[in-house]
């Protein structure tokens, strides 16, 4: 793609149960100024949050109402994935970056995750916790055993040398991304789409080192090790076909 048609980036932003803090990582997004004169389209996806969530954010559009926020709800808990797809759906910038909506990912990062893609270099760009010398929280040894183990499983099937299959920051062309059939509805989500998108002949594949601000579970940490086991399963089932 030329980076003069280049315009718009779609920023999807899954939310559950984030009525305390959803009003912060949406200040950081919108406060973001991109190169190059790129507007930024966010899209919002409620996955039926529990709390005030909707209220929330119903608040934050009223207090910014020019900023461009698109929201929609789902009925019923479908799970991140799947608030994923929904947002894909709807999704019209040339690239699309997802965005968790807890405050663990700086949006200031997506300059840095840009680049390969305004340079010329990349159709997918993935932003990685273990490379750079970045800021990191310091947390949860066996999760980090447990990503770092998952990535390299998935290397194993996609023949990739990603150090972070399941970061949240992952920038797409949009339009290598609304040709994958993506059928998982949780955080099985990380390694279909790696799985899928790899298999995109001549795809441009990149990684740039980002910081990351993890939260524990009392904070709102979502993931457990039955995502873990999923997401084992993923790479076997979509790696293999």
């Amino acid at each position: 793609m030329n980076r003069t048609e280049f315009k718009t980036l779609s920023i999807l932003i899954p939310v559950y149960n984030e009525g305390p803090t959803v009003h912060l990582i949406l200040d950081k997004v919108t406060a973001v100024e991109l190169p190059s004169g790129i507007q930024k389209e966010i899209i919002l996806i409620n996955d039926c949050s529990t709390d005030d969530t909707e209220a929330a954010i119903a608040r934050y559009q009223a207090a910014h109402p020019t900023q461009l926020l698109q929201y929609v709800a789902h009925s019923i808990n479908k799970g991140k994935g799947a608030a994923i797809h929904t947002g894909i759906a709807l999704a019209t910038g040339q690239y699309t970056l997802i965005q968790d909506a807890d405050l663990e990912y700086d949006p200031n990062e997506y300059i840095v995750l840009l680049k390969p893609v305004l340079d010329g270099f990349a159709d997918v760009v993935y932003g990685s916790r273990f490379m750079g010398g970045n800021a990191h929280r310091v947390l949860f040894f066996w999760h980090t055993i447990g990503n770092k183990f998952l990535t390299t499983l998935s290397n194993v099937f996609t023949n990739l040398n990603l150090t972070d299959m399941e970061t949240c920051y992952k920038l797409f062309d949009t339009a290598m991304l609304k040709s994958l059939s993506l059928q998982e509805k949780r955080f099985g989500f990380e390694p279909e789409v790696t799985a899928k998108i790899a298999k995109i002949k001549k795809v441009r594949i990149y990684e740039v080192g980002i910081s990351y601000y993890g939260r524990t579970y009392e904070e709102g940490k979502k993931i457990n090790w039955k995502d873990g086991f999923r997401a084992i399963y993923c790479i076997i089932r979509y790696g293999c076909c």
